[in-house]
């Protein structure tokens, strides 16, 4: 199987014949190859070899084709035999961050944050399913009525999730989410992610160790962030990172990579987040960067957080910063130890000190919507002072969406911590006196 990114995608309905000539021309190209040379072959090699032998074929028997239909007929029938069929130009545009096919009938795609529906479709759901079984079977993996459901990470990176019959009423359902390079915070300043003075602010939060949690909805960016967040990490620290897929891409040299691994057929050998949470407080990291909390290891991270590995980072599902905090104490109660909420209340006011919200808005853009501080103590309500938002303005024709990022002063306490870590604080922020700073709200937990 090929995941590539060199071309873009020709998206061409085709006649209406076509997906019977696919099925003739494969199983005649099949006849004549030999599979022992073919397997001998490099991928590009393999491919110009099929393509010449199923040019002899169409010469030689018909069909009578126009050059556009004869290419299209040849490099479909290759795709079938080498690749994903008709997923393969899709996996080949690399402006496609995630293909969605609901069944054999409906491909769809997001590029540049919005979602299209393709005029592409499988021959059959037995098509479809061939497809799927050619994917998993890359990672050892197998899907069928016993096992429904696979979630896994192709070799080339891409994050996969199957879900087939009786589960899904559609038919066979397959993701495939491409993630993306890694940008820089410069970068997300130029695609208006945030502005210039929130990241001089939260780099001086990652050098002078303060823990954060970045948090946001599905596909609100938040492993993007994380990512560029963590190269402002020092090079001489010792970073773990703990995933469920490793999505994570840090340049510092002092980087050591963990992912947690499902049960097999069995239901046998499962390595949860949890387990490498634990394990990673025994290899002498500086830093630990968890790619996302979503069940009882949150307890340990939040442990370690609070206990000599200032400076950590962490994603969370939640739609606001007060739901980031709520979420990590539900999170938290999941673990086997009974912990009552008041003391997680306790570590999450000791362990966390920035959350950073991200919001995915309506026209595809991703933005920081809010950089708060967590100024709640033991085992007191969540209180939470934000130091910088997005404020959007109205929309207008062209639908975008615009506005303008404020930024308000500093705690104090916040400040001196900083001014102790020889961090400066950006000017557009300054700092007010009082514990707490101003515009804190309280938020239930």
């Amino acid at each position: 199987m090929s995941l590539r990114s060199r071309v873009t995608v020709r998206e061409e309905p085709g006649p209406s014949r076509d997906d019977g000539l696919v099925a003739v021309y494969r199983a005649k190209l099949l006849e004549e190859i030999d599979l022992a040379e073919m397997s001998s072959l490099a991928a590009g090699d393999r491919r110009v070899r099929l393509e010449r032998v199923l040019g002899h074929i169409i010469s030689r028997e018909g069909p009578v084709l126009s050059s556009a239909e004869r290419s299209q007929l040849v490099r479909r029938v290759v795709d079938e035999a080498l690749g994903l069929g008709v997923l393969e130009p899709l996996l080949a545009d690399a402006s496609i961050t995630e293909i969605m096919v609901n069944g054999p009938d409906a491909i769809f795609v997001e590029r540049a944050g919005r979602v299209e529906q393709l005029p592409l479709r499988f021959a059959s759901q037995e098509q479809l399913m061939q497809t799927i079984e050619r994917i998993v079977s890359t990672v050892n993996r197998r899907v069928d009525e016993s096992n429904p459901m696979v979630d896994a990470r192709l070799p080339t990176g891409e994050r996969v999730n199957v879900i087939i019959p009786p589960l899904s009423l559609t038919g066979a359902t397959l993701t495939i989410r491409r993630f993306p390079r890694a940008y820089t915070l410069p970068e997300l300043i130029g695609l208006g992610s945030l502005d210039e003075q929130m990241l001089m602010l939260l780099s001086a939060f990652v050098r002078a160790r303060f823990n954060v949690i970045v948090s946001g909805g599905t596909g609100s960016g938040k492993t993007t962030l994380l990512n560029a967040l963590s190269g402002l990490i020092p090079p001489h620290e010792r970073i773990i990172t703990i995933e469920d897929s490793a999505e994570l891409q840090l340049q510092q040299d002092h980087v050591v990579r963990l992912e947690s691994r499902p049960p097999n057929v069995e239901g046998k050998g499962q390595i949860t987040i949890r387990d490498l949470v634990r394990n990673s407080l025994r290899m002498r990291p500086d830093r630990i960067i968890v790619g996302e909390v979503r069940g009882g290891e949150t307890l340990d991270m939040l442990q370690a957080m609070s206990t000599g590995h200032d400076g950590s980072l962490a994603t969370v599902h939640a739609n606001t910063a007060e739901d980031a905090l709520t979420r990590l104490q539900t999170l938290g109660s999941m673990s086997e130890v009974d912990v009552p909420f008041e003391a997680l209340r306790d570590q999450i006011n000791s362990a966390v000190d920035v959350l950073v919200q991200l919001t995915r808005h309506a026209d595809g853009s991703r933005k920081v919507a809010e950089i708060a501080l967590l100024v709640s103590h033991g085992r007191e309500q969540f209180r939470i002072s934000t130091v910088s938002r997005f404020v959007p303005h109205p929309l207008g024709h062209d639908h975008r969406v615009r506005g303008t990022f404020e930024h308000l002063p500093l705690p104090r306490r916040v400040a001196e911590r900083l001014y102790v870590a020889n961090e400066p604080i950006p000017p557009a922020f300054g700092v007010i006196d009082g514990i707490d700073g101003r515009n804190t709200r309280e938020a239930i937990g």
